[in-house]
């Protein structure tokens, strides 16, 4: 089985498999010798992507998303000691505070947004679901992040991301955070309007634009 075929079958063994199926496909990968980060963004990734699109159109329900959630992870669990001896050679990027806002529990998307900027070169602080605006802060400035990544999966919390940055403002702190958002219902037109510097649609969006904007702080 070559490279692509490899790749491909990973996005498909997201939504499709078993988590045992999804841990002898990545253990494939690295037998084959294909980047783990790769076999994230190219192949892992791209499925978790196509369910989560899938989800929101309603094609597809909570339990197939845990599923997808739970094969994800069993993969990147075999992948992740070989990132782990990589990310010993490789440069911090910078250090992203990552949590999911006040009133929304949901963590999937947040969890794998974590993993892959993780495995990015980032290091990350996942400080969980259900922060109130100046506990994010307050940890943001204890750990000295670089950045905050903000996640909101429902509608109706979407505007503690708002209260996120206009805290940051009010305290004389917005320049000093590069503030990234995400989740379901957040898109672009929504951070523009709240002035966060960043959205990311996937966790491989999340990833890339984080990588920019620390080189453009840098």
């Amino acid at each position: 089985m070559d490279k692509h075929r490899i790749l491909e079958r990973l996005t498909a063994v997201v939504i499709d498999g078993t988590e045992e199926e999804a841990k002898t496909l990545a253990q494939t990968a690295v037998a084959k010798g294909i980047d783990p980060l790769e076999a994230i963004e190219q192949g892992l990734s791209k499925g978790m992507t196509l369910i989560g699109s899938k989800f929101e159109t309603g094609e597809a329900y909570l339990p197939e998303l845990l599923m997808a959630a739970a094969n994800f992870n069993a993969a990147v669990a075999v992948l992740k000691p070989v990132m782990d001896a990589q990310k010993k050679r490789m440069e911090r990027l910078g250090k992203v505070l990552i949590g999911t806002v006040k009133g929304d529990v949901h963590s999937i998307g947040k969890d794998i947004v974590a993993s892959v900027l993780d495995t990015s070169g980032f290091e990350v602080v996942d400080i969980g679901v259900d922060n109130p605006s100046l506990n994010i802060i307050e940890e943001a400035e204890k750990i000295q992040a670089d950045v905050i990544a903000l996640s909101s999966v429902m509608t109706t919390t979407m505007p503690a991301q708002r209260e996120v940055i206009d805290t940051l403002k009010e305290m004389g702190l917005r320049q000093k955070y590069i503030v990234i958002i995400g989740g379901g219902p957040v898109n672009q037109e929504w951070a523009d309007r709240i002035g966060a510097d960043g959205y990311g649609k996937s966790a491989v969006d999340a990833v890339t634009i984080a990588k920019d904007l620390m080189a453009r702080k840098k």
